[in-house]
């Protein structure tokens, strides 16, 4: 079957008429099927869709990999696009989110535009609690287990403009794709801790090989153990294609880059992997 991913929205553009920001979305064409993970903040989704000749009209589903307002701020436009399409969130990436300033204050990142009744009543809203299959070798892990003991969210993330209940981000979720040579995995920011989130993919896989990893690992506040740990990590996993991006951040791309130089490649806007790529 088809497998190709094209990155939509990235911190960086790599070509032509293409436009970066801070935030991330995958245009995943499986077979026929066409789905996007992730919208960007919304200030570039469709221009860099319409560069690169993707027609978001046809997606038939919006995954997101959870609440932040840099991968849902497309949300509204897409939905206000023809037609009803499935979104697949967990129930509380639809919740207010914060973050708080060096001042004390805090800002809102959650959603922007849209809460759970606007996104019912304009797509057919897929609440995704436990992991889920939605066809064709594509599935989603909902809430990821935290079992590691040196990841975390990343950040100080809360639940209230006071910033006093902090946010779990339970909702952290990412997608991943069987294929003939192993399991291709895409990750929005990896909240769980990115080895978190791939041994449980391994466990729902029966253990499979992970051929490919794709997405933000938010690393970017990254110390060093937490660093040295993850690189031995991806050693015992052992995947072929390591594609980190957006939240990764740059000190912890150039220490994959010199540990794994045959394995890592960009992710800018206009990447396109395709089928190919995957083969074993």
């Amino acid at each position: 079957m088809k497998l190709r991913i094209t990155t939509l929205v990235e911190d960086t553009a790599g070509g032509r008429g293409l436009l970066a920001e801070h935030g991330l979305a995958f245009w995943i064409e499986l077979g026929a099927r066409k789905i996007l993970f992730d919208t960007g903040q919304g200030l570039v989704l469709t221009g860099n869709a319409r560069q690169l000749g993707v027609d978001l009209a046809q997606a038939e589903a919006v995954i997101i990999s959870h609440g932040h307002y840099d991968h849902t701020g497309g949300l509204s436009e897409i939905l206000s696009l023809a037609g009803k399409r499935r979104v697949y969130a967990h129930p509380l990436a639809l919740k207010p989110k914060y973050a708080k300033n060096a001042d004390g204050s805090s800002r809102e990142i959650g959603i922007p535009f849209l809460d759970e009744k606007k996104i019912g009543a304009q797509a057919d809203l897929i609440l995704t609690e436990g992991p889920m299959d939605i066809g064709d070798g594509l599935h989603l892990t909902g809430p990821v287990p935290r079992r590691t003991d040196f990841e975390d969210v990343g950040g100080q993330f809360f639940t209230d403009a006071a910033c006093l209940q902090s946010d779990a981000l339970v909702d952290d979720q990412a997608a991943f794709i069987e294929t003939p040579a192993g399991t291709v995995v895409i990750l929005g920011c990896a909240h769980a801790g990115v080895i978190n989130t791939l041994d449980y993919i391994r466990e729902l896989t029966g253990n499979r090989h992970i051929h490919t990893v794709l997405g933000g690992m938010h690393l970017l506040s990254a110390g060093p153990k937490r660093m040295a740990k993850t690189l031995t990590e991806f050693r015992r996993l052992d995947m072929q294609r390591l594609i980190p991006c957006h939240c990764t951040g740059i000190a912890a791309l150039a220490k994959m880059w010199h540990e794994f130089p045959n394995k890592c490649a960009p992710c800018s806007v206009g990447t396109v992997l395709d089928w190919n790529e995957f083969k074993a």
